[in-house]
């Protein structure tokens, strides 16, 4: 990364580098998340969240939302805490912690409910929180974690009370309600700096060891409100919180950019629930990751393909995208048994976290489903940038978000280089590792580790991790990712990882892990054995060969049904499937 005054001079001397203008100072309606509490009571009896109880759909409404949030504040100060960890399933609870928490000034540390017994203690001490909120399923990790000393003065269980040192969250709460009702108002005479840290996260664990975000008040308030500029959330839209909410993309995009416009949340009861869940709650917004929107895209190609209607569809796409130009809209009548799979009323789908391929998303769109994507990190708060209700390229990640500044660093005769951004959403560093915060904070321009480059009009694309880059010894570069696309158009991939081996003292070769589903590929090539689907599936790699160029060539392919390990939030954890391979070799 350049310093301001080397910048200057590249500007003149390396005029294929592409920066975007600087943004447009905008008119703000939140500092803080206080501001947020503000705008809840507005919202008085619309609905703030929906879960099911005993098969029963229960409401909160965000009158009540902003009246629990004080009274758990409020008890909090009481309590004399600091820092609070909350670890759980996707809950009224846990967003009320969330917000109770960061507004009675304190620090917030989310963690990954699928993080194993060790990794909670290890991140409970290196995040210093005095108090955690969690599900009483987390008990037996926490009762070791005391044991071996910690920093921990008050356990306060979801569930129920437990242990006699275990307070109960409900019983916090009432608590919390006495004391308003008594006139205390320490939580109203709480002066929020916004700029301060307020929030740790650990970053997905994608790598070895997580790093630990910090991040403001400030930092996810103005993310929220350039989204708010682009893409529009109703009061009547409801949203489907899925994906885990201790990582920032889903509690950002689906908890506080929904709620920050009076939106429903309501809350899925599982992976294989999300089909009936759109149904019941009624979804209208649907925030989910590549790997599940393509999963459900090919099982209603294979539906559409069963029931012998695939030349019906293909005319009707053909018929109504005619239309469209006229502005007729007839999808949503034409295509009403395949939309009802998503339950009827979706209307658009937010996705991001890993890249789709275009077939996919044309495919939603021809069906009348409006697929935004946006790109981001948890250090930027999370979003970089977004398609919008309007603009939209499939294959971009669509416009950096218009209170960002974006450039590419160094890039190749392509346009392709590091994507580095600066603004308001960018964390304030990562906590007790001055090192690794100078690595990627340079004059307040961070690097994201992705490359990529920006088309004429100002679209990001992005090409890969600067990381996972296969650097050929000829000097060529290869993005994994990107033939990894390909490959999984393949209708009985699941996924897949391309990666590098040595052929010999002077020479590289790509190779490919598949993991196919079994189901899948016994209906396209009957019943076989697994070296009998691996030479069927060979021949299609041999296809996708022909269309790349030679050193991008696969030269070898294992296949597989056991899944990649992944994050909680579906991306690949390349160095742990990386030594798998290196053990093997």
């Amino acid at each position: 990364m350049k310093n301001s005054k080397a910048r200057k001079e590249n500007d003149i001397k390396n005029p294929k580098e592409k920066e975007q203008k600087k943004p447009k100072k905008a008119t703000k309606e939140a500092e803080n998340f206080k501001d947020l509490i503000i705008r809840y009571e507005n919202f008085g009896k619309l609905v703030a969240f929906k879960y099911k109880q005993n098969n029963e759909i229960k409401e909160i409404t965000y009158e009540q939302f902003a009246k629990d949030i004080k009274a758990l504040g409020t008890a909090l100060i009481d309590m004399k805490v600091k820092r609070v960890a909350v670890i759980g399933t996707n809950s009224y609870k846990w967003c009320t912690t969330y917000l109770a928490t960061t507004t009675a000034g304190k620090v917030i540390v989310p963690l990954d409910k699928a993080l194993t017994d060790i990794e909670i203690g290890n991140l409970i001490k290196r995040s210093e929180v005095d108090t955690i909120v969690y599900e009483k399923k987390y008990q037996k990790a926490i009762d070791e974690i005391i044991e071996k000393g910690c920093n921990l003065k008050n356990l306060i269980c979801m569930d129920s009370k437990g242990k006699k040192e275990v307070l109960s969250y409900d019983k916090v709460l009432e608590k919390g309600k006495e004391m308003l009702e008594k006139g205390d108002n320490r939580y109203d005479d709480v002066k929020i700096d916004s700029y301060k840290m307020s929030i740790m996260l650990f970053t997905s664990g994608t790598t070895n060891e997580p790093k630990a975000v910090m991040l403001s008040q400030n930092n996810i308030v103005s993310n929220i409100e350039a989204l708010n500029r682009i893409v529009k959330v109703y009061k009547t839209d409801t949203l489907l919180s899925f994906l885990p909410i201790h990582h920032t993309f889903e509690c950002t995009i689906t908890f506080l950019f929904g709620t920050f416009n009076g939106a429903t949340v309501a809350f899925c009861e599982g992976l294989r629930y999300i089909q009936q869940n759109l149904k019941d709650y009624k979804v209208t917004i649907f925030v989910a990751v590549p790997l599940v929107l393509e999963t459900m895209y090919k099982k209603i190609q294979k539906a559409i393909k069963e029931k012998g209607k695939t030349e019906l569809v293909n005319k009707m796409i053909k018929i109504s995208n005619g239309l469209l130009k006229c502005h007729i809209d007839i999808r949503k009548i034409v295509f009403k048994e395949i939309l009802d799979n998503f339950g009827g009323h979706l209307r658009v789908v937010f996705y991001g976290s890993a890249p789709m391929p275009k077939d996919t998303i044309v495919g939603y769109n021809n069906l009348g489903i409006e697929l935004i994507q946006g790109y981001g990190l948890t250090e930027t708060s999370p979003v970089v940038s977004s398609e919008t209700d309007k603009k939209k390229r499939p294959g971009s990640i669509g416009l950096v978000l218009d209170n960002l500044e974006c450039r590419i660093d160094n890039p190749d005769k392509d346009g392709v280089g590091e994507i580095t951004v600066k603004g308001p959403s960018v964390m304030l560093g990562y906590y007790n590792n001055e090192k690794a915060t100078k690595e990627v904070l340079k004059d307040g321009w961070f690097s994201t580790g992705d490359y990529g480059y920006l088309d004429k009009d100002g679209f990001l694309y992005i090409t890969g991790r600067k990381k996972d880059v296969i650097v050929l010894r000829n000097g060529e570069n290869v993005y994994p990712q990107e033939i990894e696309a390909l490959i999984n158009k393949l209708p009985y991939v699941k996924e897949s990882l391309v990666y590098q081996r040595g052929q010999s003292k002077t020479d590289t070769m790509l190779c490919a892990k598949i993991v196919y589903d079994a189901d899948a590929i016994k209906d396209a090539f009957g019943k076989k054995s697994e070296e009998g689907y691996k030479e069927e599936i060979w021949k299609q790699i041999k296809e996708i060969n022909k269309d790349l160029p030679l050193f991008k060539h696969i030269k070898k392919i294992e296949i597989t049904t056991e899944e990649l390990e992944k994050t909680t939030t579906q991306k690949v954890k390349r160095y742990k499937e990386l030594q798998k391979v290196a053990n093997r070799d």
